[in-house]
């Protein structure tokens, strides 16, 4: 952090100072400390390699597919989500590995908290940034995706409409309808909202490895693997229930493991709603509450040893 950006950073802090005895909690310092940190972020140039990168290859779907329209938009679908989860996780696990070393490096850490700041305040604040970006993000993503998808969806109208000039008035009404129901699908919505919901559980488990890690680049590593194991899990855990039972011991354990490694590809809901899978309410609604879950477990997890931690 640059010293223009400490000094902002401390005035809006100055800013937000209030009666002593309100000073156990305060949203005003959050929000202080969450501005700057989206700030900050939005200024690596690793975010725009990411997103530039993400926009891209929704941008080069709409040359990947030249089939027939249910394949076209199929593909065009699996590859644009696809990416904005992939940039969504590339994003989350870099821009927090490298916020807590970094703070402590340029000492920012210190001036913050000498406010006095509590540890409380500043690790939610710091997470409340990179949500937000990961939140501004997604958003970007996904209109893009929406315009690609538009796009070719106009497309295909105009070809279905001048292939069917002479077919009778209902023929091609129900054409045109089968070709709006491929392109856009209402259960992609809850799809994307998981792919969220996803990327904010890596940011919060990043910064609880970054609360004990020694580095930014050690944070990353392990999140690379817990990322793979992630994504493992459910292969890994019905294989062991295969092989050793389902015993108290063997689910304990395994109950341990889901944990500590949180099972990543429960949240990939939008490989089966792009295969034509409807996803019901019940499974949304299980699988957006586990990843809360998991986020503010990990989001109190930091809280907790970056309180223990010697600054």
């Amino acid at each position: 952090m640059t010293e223009g950006q400490t000094d902002s950073t401390l005035h809006l802090l100055n800013a937000s100072t209030i009666p002593k005895r309100h000073r156990v909690f305060s949203f005003s310092r959050i929000l202080a400390i969450t501005s700057n940190t989206l700030t900050e972020l939005t200024r690596l140039k690793v975010f725009y390699v990411l997103l530039v990168f993400g926009l891209l290859l929704i941008g080069s779907s709409i040359f990947m597919a030249q089939f027939s329209f249910q394949q076209e938009f199929q593909i065009l679908k699996d590859v644009s989500l696809g990416a904005i989860s992939m940039f969504t996780s590339l994003l989350a696990i870099v821009a927090t590995a490298r916020m807590l070393p970094r703070d402590i490096e340029d000492r920012t850490v210190y001036t913050i908290l000498a406010k006095p700041v509590p540890r409380f305040e500043y690790v939610v604040g710091k997470i409340a940034g990179v949500l937000l970006l990961l939140a501004i993000s997604t958003l970007v993503m996904v209109a893009a995706f929406l315009a690609v998808l538009y796009m070719r969806e106009q497309a295909v109208l105009q070809v279905t409409a001048t292939q069917m000039a002479s077919a009778p008035p209902d023929q091609l009404a129900d054409a045109l309808r089968a070709v709006r129901a491929f392109a856009f699908n209402v259960d992609l919505v809850p799809g994307i909202i998981i792919i969220f919901i996803k990327a904010c559980l890596l940011a919060t488990l990043t910064l609880f490895v970054s609360t004990f890690a020694t580095s930014s680049i050690f944070t990353v590593v392990i999140m690379v693997f817990v990322y793979f194991i992630g994504h493992l899990e459910a292969t890994a855990r019905e294989y062991w229930l295969h092989e050793h039972g389902s015993g108290l011991i063997t689910r304990s354990f395994l109950a341990i493991v889901a944990l500590l490694f949180p099972d990543l590809q429960a949240f990939n809901l939008v490989d089966d709603i792009v295969a034509g899978t409807a996803i019901s309410m019940a499974v949304f609604a299980r699988t957006a509450l586990l990843g809360v879950f998991y986020t503010l477990i990990y989001t109190l997890l930091a809280v907790f040893v970056f309180y223990g931690k010697e600054l």
